[in-house]
C-alpha cells in the first residue's frame, strides 16, 4: 500500500506539502500541486479514511435515508440511490445507505455519532417527524430532502413538481375530450402516511379537474391483478361513463391493461390511459403508455450537487422543483363519441 511519504519522495516535496495538497488547509503553488497530484495518480495513493477524518473533522460520507417499504416502487428508489452514489463519488464522497424505517432515531444516530458529514432524506411525508431535527439551529447537519413536506422553511428540497404533474395529466385527457377521469393511485398506506409525492399529485389532479369541469374519481390500489380487478369494478360501478384513467402505481399498470382487454374495452379507442411512471415502464407495457416520466437520476444528481454546495458554504436553503414532461404514446386518444 502506497504511503504519503512515498508520494512526497516521488514528487520531490515534503510529507507536509502532500498533506496540505490533500486537505487544502494551506495555499500551495499551482506547479507544486500539479506535481503532487501527478504523483498521487501514478502511484495510486489513497488517503487513509480514518486519518483523513481526524485531520479534517470530516468523514467524507453522505448518509442516504431511503426506507424500503413494501408499498413503494423500489426500482425508482434505487435508481435515485444509484444516482446519489455515483454523483457523490464524483465529488469525493462515499454514501452510507440507511434503509430501515427508523425515522427520527436514524437522524439522531447519524448526527450524534459523526458517521456522516451530511444527509439526504427520501420518502418524505407532508408532516415528516424527521424534519424538526434538521432545523436544529446553527449546529444542524447539512441536509437535502428528495421530496417536499408541507412546510419547507429552513430546508433544502429537490423534487419533481408533482402538483404540476397531476395537472398535466388531466389537461391532456381534457384536450382529447374526456369528461370523466378515474385516478388509480398508490396503495392506501401511502396516503395514510401523507407521503408528499402522492398527496401533491392528487392535489394537482383535483384542482385542475375542477378548473376544467371534469369529473374525477380517485381510488387507491394495492397493485397486482386481484386488487386491480376489485378497484376497476368499483370505479366502473360508481362512474360507468369513465373514459380516461390516470395511473400512479407502477404495479397496477399491466393488470389494468389486461382487465380492460378482457372487458372488450380497447385502448385508446374506448378508454385512454395516462401513467405517471418511469419511461421504461411506459414503453415496455403491452400498450405503449402516454406518460409523465419520473426523473429519478436528475433528482439524485441535483440533491448531491446542492448538498456539496452547502458543505462548501456556497448555498442556502431552497426548493428546486423539476418541471414535468408528458410524452404522448399509443395509450391516449380522443374520447369516444357520445361519452
Amino acid at each position: 500500500m502506497v504511503t504519503l511519504a512515498e508520494v512526497a519522495q516521488h514528487a520531490g516535496v515534503s510529507a507536509s506539502t502532500v498533506s496540505y495538497v490533500l486537505s487544502g488547509k494551506r495555499s500551495i503553488s499551482a506547479s507544486t500541486r500539479q506535481r503532487v497530484e501527478e504523483s498521487i495518480r501514478k502511484l495510486g495513493y489513497h488517503p487513509n479514511a480514518g486519518a483523513r477524518a481526524l485531520a479534517s473533522s470530516r468523514s467524507n460520507i453522505i448518509a442516504l435515508m431511503i426506507p424500503l417499504r413494501t408499498d413503494m416502487y423500489v426500482p425508482v428508489m434505487m435508481e435515485i440511490a444509484i444516482a446519489v452514489a455515483t454523483t457523490a463519488r464524483a465529488h469525493g464522497y462515499d454514501v452510507l445507505l440507511l434503509t430501515g424505517e427508523e425515522g427520527p432515531d436514524a437522524v439522531r444516530r447519524v448526527t450524534g455519532s459523526g458517521l456522516a458529514d451530511a444527509m439526504i432524506l427520501m420518502d418524505v411525508e407532508l408532516d415528516d417527524e424527521r424534519l424538526p431535527l434538521l432545523r436544529g439551529g446553527q449546529q444542524r447537519q447539512p441536509s437535502v430532502l428528495i421530496g417536499l413536506p408541507a412546510d419547507t422553511s429552513g430546508l433544502t428540497c429537490v423534487d419533481l413538481d408533482w402538483g404540476a404533474t397531476g395537472a398535466l395529466c388531466v389537461e391532456h385527457l381534457a384536450l382529447l375530450g374526456h369528461r370523466d377521469v378515474a385516478v388509480i393511485g398508490e396503495a392506501p398506506a401511502v396516503y395514510e402516511r401523507h407521503t408528499g409525492f402522492a398527496e401533491r399529485t392528487l392535489d394537482g389532479l383535483r384542482s385542475r379537474a375542477r378548473e376544467l369541469g371534469l369529473g374525477l374519481l380517485h381510488r387507491p390500489c394495492e397493485g397486482g391483478y386481484d386488487a386491480m380487478a376489485v378497484t376497476l369494478a368499483r370505479i366502473l360501478d360508481e362512474r360507468p361513463g369513465t373514459t380516461g384513467f390516470v395511473v400512479q402505481n407502477e404495479s397496477a399498470v399491466e393488470p389494468l391493461l389486461a382487465l380492460l382487454r378482457q372487458q372488450g374495452r380497447a385502448v385508446p379507442e374506448d378508454v385512454s390511459v395516462v401513467a405517471i411512471c418511469p419511461d421504461q415502464v411506459a414503453v415496455q407495457a403491452s400498450v405503449r403508455l402516454t406518460s409523465v416520466g419520473i426523473p429519478a437520476q436528475e433528482m439524485g444528481r441535483h440533491a448531491v450537487a446542492r448538498l456539496v454546495a452547502k458543505l462548501d458554504g456556497r448555498a442556502t436553503d431552497e426548493v428546486a422543483l423539476i418541471a414535468p414532461e408528458l410524452t404522448v404514446r399509443a395509450s391516449s386518444g380522443p374520447a369516444p363519441s357520445g361519452s
